[in-house]
């Protein structure tokens, strides 16, 4: 809520994923004093790559976002929980259970549920949504599979801060996106854009340490989806705040948010049981 706001007040996309990026390397810089083994040069292009997997992710999932419409680009990238079950055993070697799988496919089912909105026409460039936003989910799933094989052999005091260093260096980049220079971002801005890149960064210290310490991926990816049904919560509750109108949808939308939020809790209940 806190970034849409910014958005809102005129920062844009590729000027909120530049400055989120640059603040969540600064915090992830802190997981060095964790330690870890030695850095071996030979071995830089493990980080690398997972870096430019989280790059590719986030570049793919915003142009789906500008181009087309978000209640097709989100149910789109929710296959990621799916994909990370797929990926999981063919790059880890290790077993994705019954259960597990089922949770996956569950957790699908309630993103694209809580993502239903009031919409009355066809959505737009459908094929760009489509192909980027897929091309996307498989970025992330591929960058959360390959943290959990080789966060422990470096440690997540090690790979992880390397991992989001390159990914700062490759937003460089993106400054040939903006629409204007961060110096025009308007004042008023700054304060939400600042502390919604804080939030995400501590969220991803949480979840990405998770999978390059304990691993499991898929599980941690399935709770980790119960985000969508939180945020519809608090958007309901204190969306007010942050100038959200979101509370005001029609009956018949939360109806179908309400039954996402059931299949959601249910895909949870599977994988900590």
């Amino acid at each position: 809520m806190l970034l849409k706001r910014s958005s809102q007040l005129g920062v844009g996309l590729w000027r909120t994923t530049f400055v989120a990026n640059m603040i969540v390397a600064v915090l992830f810089s802190l997981m060095w004093l964790r330690g870890g083994e030695p850095v071996h040069t030979n071995l830089l292009w493990q980080p690398a790559l997972i870096a430019l997997c989280l790059f590719g992710g986030q570049t793919l999932q915003f142009l789906a976002l500008e181009r087309g419409d978000v209640s097709v680009a989100v149910p789109v990238f929710g296959i990621k929980v799916v994909l990370v079950a797929f990926f999981t055993p063919l790059l880890t070697g290790d077993a994705v259970g019954v259960k597990q799988w089922l949770a996956a496919v569950l957790s699908v089912a309630g993103i694209i549920l809580l993502n239903r909105r009031d919409v009355n026409r066809p959505p737009q460039h459908l094929g760009v949504t489509l192909i980027s936003g897929g091309l996307g989910a498989v970025c992330f799933a591929m960058f959360d599979v390959l943290v959990q094989r080789w966060g422990p052999a470096w440690g997540a005091g090690r790979l992880l801060p390397m991992i989001f260093w390159m990914n700062a260096l490759l937003s460089l980049t993106l400054i040939f996106k903006f629409s204007a220079p961060l110096r025009a971002v308007p004042r008023a801005a700054w304060p939400w854009l600042t502390l919604g890149s804080a939030l995400l960064g501590t969220q991803s210290i949480l979840f990405v340490s998770t999978l390059a310490i304990y691993g499991k991926a898929t599980a941690a990816n399935v709770i980790y989806s119960s985000r969508g049904l939180l945020s519809v919560l608090l958007v309901w509750v204190i969306g007010h705040w942050f100038a959200n109108e979101e509370q005001h949808l029609s009956r018949s939308i939360m109806r179908w948010r309400l039954a996402g939020a059931a299949v959601m809790l249910s895909a949870i209940a599977l994988v900590v049981t």
